[in-house]
Parts: structure tokens; sequence; C-alpha cells
């Protein structure tokens, strides 16, 4: 007895072997027009993707020394006004002397105060003679009183009168007591010990109080025995500036010349702005060498050793989230990694965090590119060839 299969017309197993056999050839070719596709696709984005050159961060500065630049300033400034007005009689110092605490600089001729003050005067003797004559009547009364030899109305009237001269003496003192002060206004001395650094008037000058106003200055006294120095502190570096750290200040003007001064307070607050702290530092000055409003450079020596990296400026992205570094994976995708700034050396700025020596960063990167976006990385120029 034959199979089923044996059955069967030759014609037939012919037919459906030729039809596998087709099947399989449409599913190769299939195969090899998407995987072709899929080719051109990656060719597509590989030539889309922006040709950029990259560099490796340099080591920086080892010592970590921080050179700032500092505003000098006298210990105490101060403008010196008029405290009575008048005419300028006289002046004893000019622009550069050292003045003692009272010592003093100016008089001022002011003949309607002194007039003020004879006629406040006399109104105070007139005062103090209508409070005597009101205190006899009101001890008189006080005995008659109990007499009753006057009614008791009389009586609070003359003790009523009596309080009233007492107030009116009063008033008329202190009235004396005020024009006497205008008076030894007229005398203009220093408030301190200190250097005359203006002098912004001269005799027969009309001076003015400023009583309806802003007055006129008349000189500036600024005290140098002892300076203050304010420099910015980068928000990176800010840690560095404590109170009672020792710094050393130079000048331009005496070269090799080192000054030491004390940081003795901070503003504890980062400026929004120029993102640094505002620092105040302390400077003995007893010789006058460093003169107040000079330049001078601040440097200060952390104790706090932090590594850092050199990058070129052009390599730096400033976004709206603030500093950014792109990087250039093994992918040769990008990555826009955060970075803490330090110094600013013009064509290369210092990373104190946010990078590794070994990383490849864009150097020149374009404003728009974007995380994970794919680049290509430009060989390296040839080195030039030797001369014969």
């Amino acid at each position: 007895m034959s199979s089923p299969a044996s059955s069967r017309p030759r014609g037939q197993m012919f037919f459906s072997i030729a039809g596998v056999a087709a099947a399989l050839a449409a599913g190769l070719g299939i195969a090899n027009r998407v995987h072709d596709r899929s080719k051109l696709r990656d060719r597509t984005i590989e030539a889309a993707a922006p040709i950029v050159s990259v560099v490796q961060p340099k080591p920086g500065d080892p010592q970590r020394e921080l050179v700032l630049p500092g505003n000098v300033e006298a210990f105490t400034d101060a403008p010196i006004y008029a405290r009575t007005s008048g005419y300028l009689k006289a002046w004893f110092s000019d622009i550069g002397a050292t003045v003692k605490k009272g010592q003093l600089l100016a008089t001022i001729d002011a003949p309607e105060v002194d007039q003020q003050l004879q006629q406040a005067r006399a109104q105070e003797n007139t005062a103090m003679a209508n409070e005597q004559l009101a205190t006899l009547t009101a001890d008189r009364a006080s005995k008659l009183v109990d007499t009753n030899a006057i009614s008791r109305q009389e009586y609070d009237n003359a003790i009523s009168a009596r309080d009233a001269r007492r107030a009116e003496l009063a008033s008329a003192r202190a009235n004396v007591g005020r024009l006497e002060q205008l008076v030894g206004f007229q005398r203009i001395e220093a408030p301190f010990a200190g250097t005359i650094t203006a002098r912004e008037t001269d005799v027969g000058q009309l001076v003015d109080a400023g009583s309806n106003g802003a007055g006129h200055e008349l000189f500036r006294i600024a005290s140098t025995d002892k300076l203050r120095v304010y420099i910015g502190v980068p928000q990176a570096r800010s840690t560095a500036a404590i109170p009672g750290v020792e710094v050393d200040l130079t000048l331009s003007e005496r070269p090799g010349k080192t000054y030491r001064g004390v940081i003795t307070r901070t503003s504890n607050a980062i400026d929004p702005v120029t993102r640094t702290l505002r620092v105040e530092v302390d400077l003995d000055n007893p010789r006058g060498e460093i003169l107040p409003g000079a330049y001078a450079q601040v440097h200060l020596k952390p104790a706090d050793a932090v590594s850092a990296l050199l990058v070129p400026a052009s390599a730096l992205l400033f976004r709206a989230e603030g500093p950014r570094v792109a990087v250039v994976d093994d992918a040769s995708k990008v990555n826009l990694a955060p970075v803490t700034l330090g110094r600013d050396f013009g064509t290369q700025v210092e990373v104190v965090d946010g990078l590794k020596a070994t990383d490849r960063i864009i150097d020149n990167p374009p404003d728009a590119i974007l995380q994970g976006q794919l680049v290509r990385v430009a060989a390296p120029a040839a080195p030039p060839a030797p001369k014969t």
C-alpha cells in the first residue's frame, strides 16, 4: 500500500518547492532593502552632525593664590559743613595738612547771631526778674491765706502766676543756650585727627548752614593712619575669605614692596550681579605711604588648596541655568556639563568643579548645541613639516 505523499503527483510537489523558494527570495529582498534604508539613515544622520574641534583641560596653578583688585579708602572720611550762617572770616588749614582732633580749621563772622544772643540774654534777665517777683508774691499769698486775709482764689492765682514765670524763665534760658551753641559753631574744628583732602571755601565767602537744604562743604578730612581695602571675592572662592585671614597687598607705584593686611569683615551675601562677596581688609598705614583712593592688588592665599583645570574661554557656554561646557563622550554625543568657575585669565578660565582632566571639551561650540546631540570630532591638524 502506497503512502499519501507518494500518491501526490510529481508536478504538485514541484510547484510547492518553487513557492517556498520564491517566498524566501522575497523575504531576503525585503530584509536587504530595510538594511540599506537603515544604513542610509545612519549615513544621513552622521553627515548632518556638525564637525567640532575638541581640546582637553590643562592643570591649573598648584599654588592657587588668588589675586584680586582692591579699592583703598580712608578708614574715616567725612565732609565738614558749617552749623551757623555768616561769612568766612579766616581759615587755618589747607589741603595736605595734618590736623588733630579739635584743631581750629576756620572761623565764621556771624554778627546776626551775636545780636540774637544779646537779645536772648536780655529776655532771660527779664524772665528771671518776673519769676522772682512771682515767687515772692506766691510766698506772701501762702501766709495770708492761712489767716483768711485773702481768698483761696487769689492764692491759686498767685501760685499759677509763679509757675508760668518759671516756665518762661526756662524757655528763655533754653533759647540762650541754643544761641550760645550757634556762636560756638562759628569756630569750625576738626572732628577727628586726619589729613585735609579738600578745601572748598575762602575768606569772605558766604557760608550757609543749610537750613533750607544741603549746605556747602567747607573741608574734607580723611583719617589715613588706618585704611580700608575693599575687594570682591568670586563666589567659588568665597569660603577662603574668613575674618582674621592675613593678605598681602602690592601697589604699582611701589614695586617690590608688600604690605600686610587682615580681613576684618565680609558682607555675608553674594552680589547677584557680579556673583562676588564684598570683603573688607584693614591695613595699617602709620607713615602714610598708601593714599586713599589708590588701586591695589590683594593676594589671598587660602588654606584649602582646590585642584582646578584651565579651559579656553571660548569653550564656555553661558546659559540661563549657569555656565556649561560641552563634553564629547565615547559615543560622540554632547554632554552639557555644569561647571564652577574660578579665576578669569582672559583667554583661559579656571574650572574648579565639573570637569576631569581626561574630558574632551568642544572649543567654540555653537550656541544652538543641545544635550545628547551627535557630533563629529575633527581630526587634529598635522604638524608642519620640518624645514630643510
